[in-house]
């Protein structure tokens, strides 16, 4: 794996993040234009030439912010886990009960997916290319994740249960749905499709009794 030396000042950049507002735009750039670039094209055939041109920035730029396309590629996944999880809080912050959280938690997924297609291609790829970025993509989703249904079952929103599996298996679910009708078929009925999932996430597959 080849590396560029980093300078002081970039090391202590990469250890809190741009200073500045610029810096900020620029970093923001950088990590929009690499997810379009290995969306589209892989992590092996993406160049970081690529990924400045896309950017609008020099290659030596790209050196102040990430000292290889490995590292670009692993904050691109944090990135990525992390504003998913923002539009889902954001989804979510005026629900009244957990179980209305899920319901709106899996359309604000579905449309996120929608609009960030690469999502997809490059949190799948990291497990060959960045396993850790990966294994940490999904382990901050759960860790957040299992606190809300711990949280929701001490308000007596939802059951008692193993929260882990519970969590894995909710997680597991809506990496599915956003696969298939985020990404293969997204000319879909979001709603229809968010509300058929939500039924079965909240009352399950047992049969109910009749009226």
């Amino acid at each position: 794996m080849s590396q560029h030396s980093g300078s002081a000042p970039a090391q202590a950049e990469e250890r809190s993040g741009p200073k500045t507002e610029r810096g900020r735009r620029t970093l923001r750039r950088l990590l929009d234009a690499a997810g379009e670039e290995f969306g589209a094209r892989g992590y092996h055939e993406t160049a970081i030439s690529n990924i400045t041109q896309r950017a609008g920035v020099g290659l030596g730029t790209f050196y102040v912010y990430f000292k290889s396309k490995e590292e670009v590629f692993r904050a691109l996944v944090a990135d990525m886990g992390a504003r998913t999880r923002h539009a889902l809080s954001e989804s979510v912050k005026d629900a009244p009960n957990r179980l209305e959280a899920e319901r709106l938690g899996i359309r604000a997924y579905l449309e996120f997916v929608r609009t960030h297609k690469s999502l997809y291609r490059v949190v799948m790829e990291a497990q060959f290319v960045a396993p850790e970025a990966y294994r940490d993509y999904y382990r901050v989703f759960s860790e957040a994740y299992r606190q809300q249904l711990r949280q929701a079952a001490a308000r007596g929103e939802v059951s008692s249960g193993d929260d882990d599996v519970r969590v894995w298996a909710l997680m597991g679910a809506s990496t599915f749905l956003g696969l298939k009708f985020g990404v293969w078929e997204d000319g879909a009925d979001v709603g229809a499709v968010s509300e058929a999932a939500a039924d079965l996430m909240i009352n399950g597959l047992a049969p109910r009794l009749k009226e």
